[in-house]
């Protein structure tokens, strides 16, 4: 990965994802009421802000940056690793990919994905549809 080029202000890779995005949605989901129309333009808010933080400028870097800036002037608010802020307040020099906080943020996908699977797969096996992850399977009523 090179290392001088920028990892945010890319508006362009912005519009393209958000409008492709947003007319694959629509080609699934065809608003017709006022209802439907509001509630297809707060998801396509959502994917434009979405798209935004990712590839624009992050909001938290954006409201922090006058801080930032005065407390840390020598790094780079423009490159990828500075948007790992732990690592960059607390001043390691490493990779962030392979920091303690990015390596804990790993811990509890695994617990969650189990949990959410454990709930399923009872319910497929009798045929049924799962509804909700945190039902209680025996206070259910099958």
């Amino acid at each position: 990965m090179n290392s001088d080029a920028p990892a945010y202000g890319l508006w362009s890779l912005v519009i393209v994802n958000s409008v492709v995005f947003i007319l694959f949605a629509y080609s699934f989901f065809k608003p017709r009421t006022g209802r439907d129309w509001r509630s297809f333009g707060a998801f396509s808010a959502f994917l434009v802000a979405l798209f935004a933080e990712m590839y624009g400028f992050p909001l938290s870097i954006y409201f922090l940056s006058g801080w930032l800036q005065s407390r840390y002037p020598g790094v780079d608010w423009f490159s990828h690793d500075a948007g790992h802020l732990l690592e960059m307040m607390f001043g390691w020099k490493t990779n962030p990919h392979f920091g303690p906080f990015h390596i804990l943020s790993f811990v509890p996908q695994p617990g969650a994905c189990f949990s959410m699977l454990s709930n399923v797969i009872p319910s497929q096996s009798l045929g049924h549809i799962a509804t909700s992850v945190t039902r209680n399977m025996s206070a259910s009523s099958w």
